[in-house]
């Protein structure tokens, strides 16, 4: 008889191996071109691919709810119908155009599903109001303590709602050609379900699967990367809130012992919540943008950039009306695209169970710089974060660090002693990689 206390895999799922390395991409087609459409957001396929990213995030695409709409276009979150094509953006088949010519180009495409609500003129509603949650007088309620008042949440006890939004979603992977989901607030809908959705997509084809929510159990059955919401909370403390590495320490000590090594976390200095309800990136990280940026990319995680960033998007975007980017080319583009194509190059800094983990080196300023090592097959990357607002001449101790390196910044080789320090700029880094036999 099998011990009943031996340990058992965590993880049951596969994720995708052309996630190992990926950059996630978000769209919000209606401000992501003038036109605000599929076909035109296709112009700008060749340089996404300039940029480094990988996949392609589309926000929901359906038709969204007239009764109690936010603004005179509404919110891509209040969906009418599941399987319609919000006409603003374009047609189904332009749809699966983008999508098609998206993944010859090599990108990987997932769609943004809302599974928790509907809008309020959503068909359900005539034809299913037992699969709505109720308030105690017994009325169709929207998502409590929140202002979302333009839908009304759905009830998982039914097994007809879960059967219809299965349904629902496989059509979107088989029909349509999506490689995964990003599920929007992916926690107010229980586990169970997710776990046997997963199965039925990756049936179809391996999927790659994106909760909107910070839970280490979501990763077990159903999801390949989780929201890393407390690491942007404590990045943002320690670059313009007074704190200091100590909430930043918590997270990765918690994302180290607490979530599997599969599970793979999505870093962001912004994304569409961010930017339309809690300031601008250069709001919320100040001088420390590009040592956030920097962070989000070269520590465990997988990097979004949220549309516009790249043009140094410098306000918030409308979020129930239209409100296009203004593109042009702007320093933070560039650091992305270097730090982008510093990830690929260094296994060390891959996701998951493809990278290597984070190893803090102790340094003489660390109440405001981290400095960490990764290393994976002979691989290593030694980085050196500053989120002060002062130049800053660092010691580091430990048995770790020293070595032999490429300075990825200035592009000499350099050995770094026990005795070594590093100057560090106000709000910026240094990152040094080493392979064998260089």
């Amino acid at each position: 008889m099998e011990n009943p206390y031996k340990p058992q895999p965590f993880v049951t799922i596969s994720t995708p191996e052309w996630a190992k390395e990926a950059a996630i991409y978000q769209i919000n087609t209606r401000q992501f071109t003038p036109e605000g459409t599929f076909q035109a957001a296709e112009k700008h396929l060749p340089r996404l691919k300039e940029l480094g990213v990988d996949i392609l995030w589309l926000m929901p695409v359906h038709e969204i709810g007239v009764q109690n709409r936010k603004g005179s276009l509404g919110s891509p979150y209040s969906v009418r119908d599941y399987y319609s094509v919000n006409p603003e953006f374009g047609t189904k088949d332009d749809l699966k155009h983008f999508i098609s010519r998206a993944q010859a180009s090599g990108f990987r495409v997932i769609l943004d599903w809302v599974p928790n609500h509907t809008a309020w003129d959503n068909p359900l509603v005539q034809e299913h109001p037992e699969w709505y949650a109720r308030d105690w007088k017994g009325d169709f309620r929207p998502t409590p303590w929140w202002d979302w008042d333009d839908i009304i949440e759905l009830d998982y006890s039914h097994t007809g709602l879960r059967e219809y939004m299965a349904e629902a979603m496989t059509y979107w992977i088989r029909e349509v050609g999506f490689d995964g989901f990003r599920m929007d607030v992916a926690g107010f809908v229980p586990n169970d379900f997710w776990a046997r959705v997963r199965k039925e997509l990756d049936e179809i084809k391996p999927v790659f699967m994106l909760a909107e929510w910070d839970a280490r159990d979501l990763h077990a059955k159903a999801f390949d990367m989780t929201y890393a919401w407390s690491w942007w909370d404590a990045v943002k403390a320690v670059s313009t809130g007074g704190g200091s590495l100590q909430q930043l320490f918590m997270y990765y000590s918690w994302n180290e012992r607490a979530y599997p090594d599969e599970a793979i976390r999505m870093t962001f200095v912004t994304n569409h919540d961010k930017n339309a309800w809690e300031g601008t990136m250069f709001e919320n990280f100040g001088h420390a943008l590009e040592a956030a940026i920097a962070l989000s990319v070269v520590g465990e995680g997988m990097p979004l950039i949220y549309n516009g960033q790249e043009a140094g998007n410098d306000r918030a975007l409308a979020f129930f009306e239209k409100d296009p980017i203004e593109w042009k080319d702007h320093p933070i583009g560039t650091l992305y695209r270097k730090m982008i194509r510093l990830m690929k190059e260094n296994q060390a800094l891959w996701h998951g169970r493809w990278g290597g983990r984070m190893i803090r080196v102790p340094n003489s300023s660390e109440e405001k710089v981290i400095s960490f090592v990764r290393m994976k097959n002979g691989n290593k990357v030694f980085a050196v974060i500053n989120f002060s607002e002062k130049e800053k001449e660092i010691q580091f101790s430990g048995d770790l660090f020293p070595g032999s390196y490429l300075d990825t910044e200035a592009g000499n080789k350099l050995t770094l002693k026990k005795d070594s320090t590093l100057k560090v700029q106000p709000g910026g880094f240094r990152i040094f990689t080493a392979r064998p036999g260089s």
